[in-house]
């Protein structure tokens, strides 16, 4: 028999998404930073817990929305890590790394059986192929339904709840804490995103040099800095943020090639891994493709230094 869902905690209860008519806080210039987190880190936690249900469910829209809150929400803890920087914290950000962990364990075999769906077409030998993944698959996603049905989510997701609404952070009297609470968001976001900005276009000049590590972790600083635009959308008519909706578009240019390299070497390793299932070796990535889409982002990061 099929066990039903526990329900769930009063900790999960408070982070449960708010309903329609409720309004949905806006950030404005001179909003201080400790309320601007506030509203930045709900939205991303009520758009985590609001796709828990259909995850477990199966749905697999519901899951790529589920790990991109949970990235947007990762993010904003590290935009604003010096205000936010407690005892708690590491726990925190441990905790949702684990649960990182099970949901792009799932996420990164969906990626690679559509490709492999597509490929398997032309190569009807290889059909036979997915019948190891799809079980690869299955085992993974009845670990992720565990975890998401476990003691240990419900108690990260009430304990981050807690943490965001009124953790050692926010009630800091050093007056440094203090200093950085009440700095206006405006002030503070257009400051940290010139820096990151800074950062990640000088580590793109050697992109083409790049191994997979490399370009793995500046794909990570590139959708650090688009994700943290993404959260100021708010603040883009403010002067300060001028520019910001033509640094996302190229960014997010440079995100999709850069992401499509990822899932290329992602997919091989996988098969790596499965070679003792006697699964075929799958032809991911191309030199030609694989320098087509460096070129891409290459451009992309051209345009982005010249705004």
């Amino acid at each position: 028999m099929r066990r039903s869902p526990k329900p769930a905690s009063k900790a999960v209860a408070r982070a449960e998404p708010a309903r329609r008519h409720e309004p949905v806080p806006r950030l404005n210039a001179m909003m201080e930073c400790d309320t601007a987190f506030r509203v930045v880190a709900r939205r991303y936690l009520r758009d985590l817990t609001a796709n828990h249900a259909a995850t477990c469910s199966g749905n697999l829209k519901a899951l790529h929305a589920m790990r991109i809150a949970l990235t947007h929400l990762r993010t904003a803890i590290l935009f604003f890590s010096p205000m936010v920087a407690d005892g708690r914290r590491t726990q925190i950000t441990g905790e949702l790394k684990w649960l990182n962990s099970h949901l792009g364990a799932v996420r990164d075999l969906d990626v690679t059986i559509e490709r492999l769906r597509k490929i398997s077409r032309q190569r009807r030998q290889m059909m036979h192929d997915l019948v190891s993944w799809n079980a690869r698959r299955a085992g993974r996603y009845r670990r992720l339904v565990r975890a998401l049905r476990s003691i240990r989510y419900r108690r990260l997701i009430g304990s981050t709840s807690d943490w965001i609404e009124g953790g050692p952070w926010s009630v800091s009297s050093g007056k440094l804490a203090i200093r950085q609470r009440t700095c206006p968001i405006a002030a503070y976001g257009a400051d940290k995103l010139g820096r990151w900005r800074k950062k990640l276009l000088k580590k793109s000049r050697t992109l083409a040099d790049m191994g997979i590590r490399k370009r793995h972790r500046l794909r990570l600083l590139n959708k650090k800095l688009s994700y943290s635009i993404e959260s100021l959308e708010d603040l883009f008519a403010d002067k300060r943020f001028s520019g910001q909706e033509f640094a996302l578009a190229y960014l997010r240019k440079a995100q999709k090639s850069l992401g499509q390299l990822n899932d290329d070497a992602n997919g091989q390793s996988l098969a790596a891994a499965l070679q003792g299932n006697r699964v075929s070796p799958m032809p991911f990535t191309s030199s030609k493709r694989e320098k087509r889409l460096i070129r891409a982002a290459t451009a992309a990061y051209r345009k982005l230094a010249e705004l």
